[in-house]
């Protein structure tokens, strides 16, 4: 990455048993840096918790800040509290700071970077890797599990199991350390495989996706009537519980967006990858302690321009979008597989082409394009059992699974 201090990340332990672990960040800025260090921690299962104050001296934000971040446009300074979503005292902290450090701007970068956006980076190379080998239950969360703690983006799985109870799992991975080509690790990633699977492995093999397997990745088997079902429902009534505020009169250079909403999971990467989706940068703001379920923001924002956003229609585009990627982050149904029934959960891909961080571990995933957006849809078939029909149970299983992974 170029010119680049071990001390651009600091992570320093609570100093009680319990307490939440300070995560800082400290290196030149570039646009959307703050939503990929959010993904970052989300994909190595760490939630952003509770904690004390951080204050720079040019800036003082109150007496309740829990996230604090400021940029100059040249300069970014980033503190979270993190701590284990397992609540785990043993956790590869080395690796969370390799995997920071990796998405810091070098500092002759920020030379040249200044207020502008960052040049669109090349995509990170499609993998597949096929493994054969017994079937058996708990097998492709295993599988999955291992791949995301060697740090795996699963793109898409696609699961085929044979008559005699052999299973064949296609994967399409994208690697975060960027080193799948390399025999090396490639090698690693089959033993850890393995290991997990014990005398169920019989063959691992990895190989580079090529246009053909591409397409194939990003092709989607959605039934066109769950498809409707699934993005075509309203959520004006639901961003209604979003409050957002705009100020373009407090701050002479930007402009401030106050948001009142509900505390949830990934709140936090849900309106980072929004603004940079929208071009809209934040240079500093606060986090605030969670207060009977609800969290307060105030984020200081400028456009591409550098200067704050006053035009009334992209104020209201940009509003309107962060209260839909606030208030309905994932949707979940159940609709109909033939005679079978499955559950179908999707959430926005960022115009990055990645998809939200550690959703589930165990599901058949692929993407589906709608007119404005590609989404990230995970799939499972429901078995039906005589003492809990589906036919009974299908509002209490959505309701369920949408309130888990929304943390409510």
């Amino acid at each position: 990455m170029g010119i680049l201090n071990d001390d651009a990340v600091l992570i320093e332990p609570g100093k009680n048993s319990g307490d939440p672990t300070m995560v800082t960040v400290n290196c030149p800025d570039e646009s959307g840096l703050g939503s990929t260090l959010c993904r970052i921690i989300l994909e190595f299962g760490l939630s952003i918790t509770k904690a004390g104050i951080k204050v720079l001296t040019f800036v003082f934000f109150g007496e309740y800040t829990l996230f604090y971040f400021s940029t100059d446009g040249r300069w970014c300074y980033i503190v979270f509290w993190v701590s284990p979503d397992n609540g785990s005292s043993r956790f590869d902290w080395d690796s969370l700071k390799n995997r920071l450090l990796s998405a810091c701007p070098s500092c002759l970068g920020s030379y040249y970077s200044s207020l502008q956006s960052s040049n669109v980076s090349k995509p990170p190379s499609l993998y597949l890797l096929k493994f054969f080998c017994r079937d058996r239950k708990g097998l492709l969360h295993d599988v999955t599990k291992v791949l995301t703690e060697l740090e795996f983006t699963i793109q898409r799985v696609k699961v085929t199991t044979t008559p005699d109870g052999r299973v064949l799992d296609m994967f399409f991975i994208t690697d975060a350390m960027d080193l799948l080509h390399t025999k090396q690790r490639q090698t690693k990633t089959c033993d850890h495989l393995t290991a997990v699977l014990g005398e169920h492995g019989v063959s691992c093999e990895i190989e580079l996706a090529g246009p053909e397997l591409e397409s194939l990745q990003r092709f989607s088997a959605l039934p066109p009537e769950a498809a409707d079902e699934l993005f075509g429902s309203d959520v004006t009534s639901i961003s209604n519980k979003v409050v957002l505020t705009v100020d373009n009169h407090l701050s002479p250079a930007h402009t401030l967006l106050h948001i009142n909403c509900i505390d949830q999971k990934g709140l936090f990467y849900d309106i980072l990858r929004t603004s940079k989706d929208c071009d809209v940068h934040i240079a500093y703001g606060r986090f605030s302690s969670k207060v009977k379920g609800y969290r307060n923001l105030d984020l200081f924002v400028r456009g591409t321009d550098g200067k704050k956003i006053a035009d009334p229609k992209h104020q209201d585009s940009f509003c309107s979008r962060l209260k839909e990627e606030i208030s309905c982050p994932l949707r979940v149904i159940i609709a109909n597989r033939g005679p079978d029934s499955e559950l179908l959960v999707a959430n926005p891909v960022e115009l990055s082409g990645k998809g939200r961080p550690r959703v589930f571990y165990d599901a058949e995933i692929g993407r589906h394009s709608t007119l404005d957006r590609q989404w990230e849809v995970y799939r499972f078939l429901l078995e039906e059992r005589r003492e809990f029909p589906l036919d009974r149970a299908r509002n209490q299983i959505v309701e369920r699974v949408t309130k888990t992974l929304m943390g409510w």
